[in-house]
């Protein structure tokens, strides 16, 4: 099994990926918009996956946070808000935001698991700051640590009573970019001291099953490399001081954050310390150069993924979608 997550070209494997995947026994998947369109088209997409590479938990992820970040979206499947509508519940009600983000969760995993989703790339435990990137800023929980992991807590909670793996990230935190790693390379420039507020949520859910890096310089830890690609922050930060022990995956290393070409920077990344590559876009020529240059993946890692991944073992969804969002409009009406 190759330690990279691949994205598809469409709503459909063409005859080339379908080979492809076979031959390269890819860890996982991803879907974006491109890929989503009923529920019975990603019904069969995902159990075609599954029985392509031969295991029922093979992980098949997406990017469904509400607002902005939602890849499944109206007429088909109901919106949901993003993180700023729960933040400023808890400035009134505390407990009622921590109940209506995990309703919202629910509702959200039950969505995914309905169509054979079983991975959701939430929550972020970025803390805002006055200038965070809005790219970070129209998703986030606020800028309170502990607020950021209660809720982020309730998220991972909600998600996984509905039989979803939840990804923190962006690892060591994203709230101090002023940039789009998108598009530019950020450059932290906060002390160690100051950056501990960003590491707070993340030891606090360090026993979540899968994170995802960040694709930011940190001065403080290392001057020289993005944390995607430093063995000093996913070694000394992540695994040692916030103690995360779970499935770390890069964010998508396409973005232009990072620079070499895919299979460059998917080494890159895994000589790091990183278990696993995430590859978006289905672009064949990458994605074949990927494979070329990475190897299998080792033993502490697919520890890791198999451990990710019984968390949701033999659980079955229950409750009723439009239940867990009326509590949630209900609780979030407050404000």
């Amino acid at each position: 099994m190759k330690p990279v997550i691949y994205g598809l070209s469409g709503l459909s494997l063409t005859a080339d990926e379908r080979a492809f995947f076979r031959d390269a026994d890819p860890c996982g998947y991803i879907f974006f918009k491109r890929n989503v369109a009923t529920r019975d088209q990603l019904r069969a997409l995902t159990s075609e996956l599954r029985a392509l590479s031969g295991r029922d938990d093979v992980p098949i992820l997406i990017d469904q946070e509400g607002g902005r970040v939602a890849r499944m979206g109206p007429p088909e499947w109901p919106a949901s808000p993003a993180g700023p509508a729960f933040d400023a519940l808890y400035d009134v009600a505390p407990m009622s935001a921590i109940e209506a983000a995990r309703a919202n969760a629910q509702a959200v995993g039950l969505m995914l698991a309905e169509v054979g989703i079983n991975v959701d790339c939430w929550p972020l435990l970025d803390v805002s700051q006055p200038d965070t990137t809005p790219a970070i800023a129209t998703r986030a929980y606020g800028h309170e640590p502990m607020r950021v992991a209660a809720m982020g807590r309730a998220i991972m909670e909600g998600l996984r009573q509905a039989g979803i793996v939840g990804v923190v990230k962006h690892m060591p935190g994203h709230g101090r970019a002023v940039v789009d790693t998108h598009y530019l390379l950020p450059t932290v420039t906060a002390s160690e001291a100051e950056l501990e507020i960003d590491l707070e949520p993340f030891r606090a859910l360090n026993t979540a099953p899968m994170g995802m890096t960040s694709h930011i310089i940190f001065q403080a830890w290392d001057p020289d490399r993005p944390a995607t690609l430093s063995p000093i922050i996913i070694n000394d930060v992540i695994r040692d001081r916030i103690g995360f022990d779970g499935l770390l995956m890069t964010d998508d290393i396409d973005m232009k954050a990072l620079s070499g070409t895919a299979g460059e920077k998917a080494a890159g990344a895994l000589a790091a310390g990183c278990d696993v590559v995430l590859d978006c876009w289905g672009r064949m020529d990458e994605m074949v150069e990927i494979a070329s240059l990475i190897g299998d993946m080792p033993p502490v890692s697919r520890d890791r993924l198999d451990r990710a991944m019984a968390t949701i073992s033999g659980s079955t969804p229950q409750g009723d979608i439009a239940d867990f969002i009326a509590k949630r409009d209900s609780l979030l009406a407050q404000v």
